[in-house]
């Protein structure tokens, strides 16, 4: 034997994985015909698992430590491999690492929109995304499922199996609440935990994963998120608001709203009468349009509506849970003199973040503070009695 096979013999082998990446899974040690020497050096750091497979069969398992590969320490590899009096070196094996760490930035999001019934929009579109944590835990069942003959697997082939998963998982959790989609982005952070629930029960048995944590954001579209803002969530067509949404449907039914409720108020003031004249017009100009009976004679052209005048601030006004408007500052006085608007009544106009009491309003503060207007008395005095008749 020369001087160099005498030192590759008695050299020890070590077998480490050295990886700061986060984003690998699982690393097959190369070595040449997969031989390991007699001795070898095992190395598994904190956060590792090595386990032996050998011939597509499952072997020992070690956990993080320093251990020197002999027969005793390898129970299932002596048994898988006939050793009666320990080994001669070297042996064949398959070694792998796992990360046992879990993996924390895995983003996910729905890549179609999910059907949702409402009770106020009756049937919803809506999305949802987040993050998910997910780790290994049975080294067993991912060998078999995701590892296969793989030399490395990344996160990122997991990912879209991941994703596939959640979406699934999220419609039938959705369906299994029951809720609208008012409600469910309101409970979001406590749906989300129920949401990994589901795809827990997706991902153990099957992939050998676990789901420690989820993150989920609700998104709804953005006309039912200004509806909302508006307050005028009760009354719209439900088709006004299915991914295709007929904008001239939804204001249709806004303004029916707010005439609606100006026409019932029982005052009989400025705004009210003013609302009940203009949804007489609207209303004959809609059933002249709708009915085929009417529709080939000749009907007298209305007069067009003149445009609020230019820097004219106009207010929509809250009666009751709906809204109204939107007045001119003329209109907004006249109720207020007359205790439709106080000071605790919601406004709002263009420009404002959202509704406001009246009172805290700039421009409506004045009107508050202003004496009502005298009421016209006669420029002369009336004339003197006459003297009572002389008794007889």
């Amino acid at each position: 034997m020369g001087l160099l096979d005498k030192l590759k013999g008695e050299l020890v082998d070590i077998i480490e994985w050295m990886d700061d990446s986060r984003s690998t899974l699982a690393w097959r040690f190369p070595r040449y015909q997969n031989e390991i020497k007699n001795g070898a050096q095992l190395i598994v750091r904190e956060g590792q698992k090595a386990v032996f497979v050998y011939r597509g069969a499952l072997a020992d398992q070690f956990d993080p430590g320093n251990y020197e590969l002999t027969s005793e320490n390898l129970p299932i590899m002596s048994t898988l491999q006939g050793w009666k009096h320990g080994f001669n070196s070297p042996f064949r094996s398959e070694v792998y690492f796992i990360n046992t760490r879990p993996v924390t930035d895995l983003r996910w999001g729905t890549p179609q929109p999910v059907t949702v019934r409402d009770p106020d929009f009756k049937m919803v579109q809506i999305r949802a995304n987040g993050l998910c944590v997910v780790k290994i835990a049975d080294v067993e069942i991912f060998l078999k499922e995701v590892i296969g003959t793989d030399s490395a697997v990344e996160a990122d082939e997991i990912a879209e199996l991941l994703r596939r998963v959640i979406s699934m998982a999220f419609s039938d959790m959705v369906l299994a609440t029951g809720l609208g989609a008012i409600d469910l982005q309101g409970q979001q952070v406590a749906l989300s935990a129920k949401l990994a629930e589901f795809v827990q029960e997706r991902v153990d048995d099957e992939f050998g994963l676990s789901i420690p944590e989820m993150t989920m954001n609700i998104s709804l579209p953005d006309e039912i998120t200004q509806a909302m803002t508006r307050g005028v969530a009760k009354g719209v067509e439900a088709s006004g608001f299915i991914e295709n949404v007929d904008l001239n449907k939804y204001q249709q039914a806004q303004v029916a709203d707010s005439m609606l409720a100006a026409a019932q108020n029982e005052g009989g003031s400025v705004m009210g009468d003013m609302m009940q004249m203009g949804m007489g017009a609207m209303m004959a100009g809609q059933m002249a349009q709708s009915m085929p009976g009417m529709a080939g004679q000749q009907q007298p052209a209305a007069a067009p509506t003149p445009p609020p005048l230019p820097g004219q601030t106009m207010y929509h006004v809250d009666h009751g849970g709906q809204s109204g408007g939107p007045y001119n500052m003329a209109q907004m006085q006249a109720g207020i003199q007359n205790g439709q608007v106080t000071g605790p009544t919601l406004v709002w106009a263009q420009g404002m973040a959202g509704w406001a009491p009246a009172q805290s309003v700039p421009d409506l503060q004045a009107l508050f503070s202003a004496p009502p207007p005298m009421r016209p008395t006669s420029a002369t005095p009336p004339p003197v009695p006459p003297p009572a008749p002389a008794a007889e």
